[in-house]
């Protein structure tokens, strides 16, 4: 079992440095305002999105026993501190995780 989690282990991390190696050899050569890049980073904010949207309506684990209201509030407050911040995305990760485990906790 041990070489095998060991060989697990090595594999993907092969795979995951080779594709991020390619993907920084591959990336010199597109221009930042090409079409191409453009239509990349759509499709990588739209996959972001709709994992956040799937985790938020259908969660799973602990999060599927706290109230939708609860985290539509968290969700409502977080966006809040994201502006405040200057667009900041630590303080309002950290806010949305601090205040989801004291409104679960004490509502």
């Amino acid at each position: 079992m041990t070489s095998s989690v060991v060989l697990a282990i090595l594999v993907t991390s092969i795979a995951t440095y080779l594709s991020r190696f390619l993907g920084v050899v591959s990336a010199e050569k597109i221009k930042e305002t090409s079409k191409i890049f453009r239509w990349f980073n759509c499709l990588a904010y739209s996959t972001l999105a709709a994992l956040i949207t799937r985790i938020i309506i259908f969660p799973s684990g602990l999060l599927s026993e706290i109230d939708y209201l609860i985290r539509i509030i968290v969700i409502v407050l977080s966006i809040g501190v994201f502006y405040l911040t200057k667009k900041n995305l630590v303080y309002p990760t950290l806010f949305s995780a601090i205040m989801l485990s004291l409104f679960s906790t004490y509502l």
